[in-house]
């Protein structure tokens, strides 16, 4: 009786000492993520100074340090190839958090259906972070076009294939996707002109130098209400407070509905508690009222928010959605 209760006794302390070991290594696993930054964090987009995801990233920046441990959030602009540049730099980078990405539906959930040869798979090569904010485009024309509809326009371009041309910021970018979308339901043929920016389109379509172009209300409020571009309709089924005679696209082609989403990825395999960590600062910066002002009013976004959790659901769903649509539409990169 004695030995067994000797053994139990050793057994007993021996798990107390595990158990103890254990529960002293969570701190241990979890300070790095209490401590991030500790230097200067990045966050890559995809466009070039002046669109509207660079625009929202400089929003949220404002608002990062004062959570971040005073660190400031820079923002990296690297334009091109869809966004998949950028994306393709962060999936290279360690996942310690301090390379981050604003990814959108181009890089993540298209660019590897339009044929492009890409060196990360959407599917595994990053870590949702947090869905930032949505943000409402607009199908514009130049105003040198005599067509003040949406349904004019497209009955002018089934009468002359290949006569008109669009804006895009680049192969696999939602500005490509959201107007060969549309080319596709309407049944027309516009000629696909590759920009770099949303600024660079607009510029594109004040010199006459593209017809149509569908870019984010940010971007073309200021054209649109002094008449040096003409809005046709939006997106998006919801409406837009800032062009309140705007009407959506699905009055012209039924069913029609295209999200501008933005939101936070770091590279794979990022520390879950890292990654709550940093979701948690974003989901603060958020609700600072100045940057939710500066994202809800000039940029004209819905702020999302919410958990990582969340964010992997939606894009799980998009790059579900979007391949189905590029494969019935017959989209291909040129």
């Amino acid at each position: 009786m004695l030995l067994f209760a000797s053994r139990a006794c050793r057994l007993s302390i021996a798990f107390s000492l595990l158990a103890g070991a254990a529960l002293a290594a969570v701190p241990a696993l979890s300070q790095p993520a209490a401590q991030w930054p500790d230097r200067p964090v990045r966050l890559l987009v995809t466009v070039g100074a002046g669109g509207a995801a660079d625009t929202l990233s400089r929003n949220m920046s404002n608002g990062f340090a004062q959570f971040a441990n005073g660190q400031p959030l820079i923002v990296e602009n690297r334009p091109g190839a869809g966004g998949t540049i950028a994306a393709a730099a962060v999936a290279r980078e360690k996942p310690d958090g301090y390379t981050l990405f604003l990814g959108e539906v181009g890089p993540n959930a298209v660019s590897h259906m339009l044929g492009a040869k890409l060196s990360y798979d959407p599917h595994i090569a990053f870590t949702p972070i947090i869905h930032a904010a949505n943000l409402p485009a607009v199908v514009l024309i130049r105003p040198t076009l005599p067509y003040a509809t949406l349904a004019e326009f497209l009955a002018a371009a089934k009468q002359q294939p290949g006569k008109f041309n669009y804006a895009s910021a680049g192969l696999g970018n939602w500005t490509h996707l959201f107007m060969a979308y549309l080319n596709s339901q309407a049944g027309i043929d516009q000629v696909h002109l590759v920009y770099r920016s949303g600024a660079e389109m607009l510029t594109a379509l004040l010199r006459n130098d593209a017809d149509t172009a569908v870019i984010t209300v940010s971007t073309a409020l200021g054209q649109v209400k002094e008449g040096r571009v003409r809005a046709l309709a939006g997106a998006a089924l919801r409406p837009m407070p800032q062009l309140p005679d705007t009407p959506p696209v699905a009055r012209t082609i039924p069913g029609f509905d295209a999200t501008v989403w933005h939101g936070i990825l770091g590279p794979a395999g990022m520390d879950p508690a890292l990654v709550t960590r940093i979701n948690g600062i974003f989901n603060q910066v958020l609700q600072v009222p100045a940057v939710r002002v500066a994202i809800s009013g000039p940029q004209a976004a819905d702020i999302v928010g919410g958990t990582p959790e969340q964010f992997d659901a939606f894009i799980k769903n998009e790059l579900k959605r979007w391949p189905e649509v590029i494969k019935a539409a017959g989209i291909k990169a040129e």
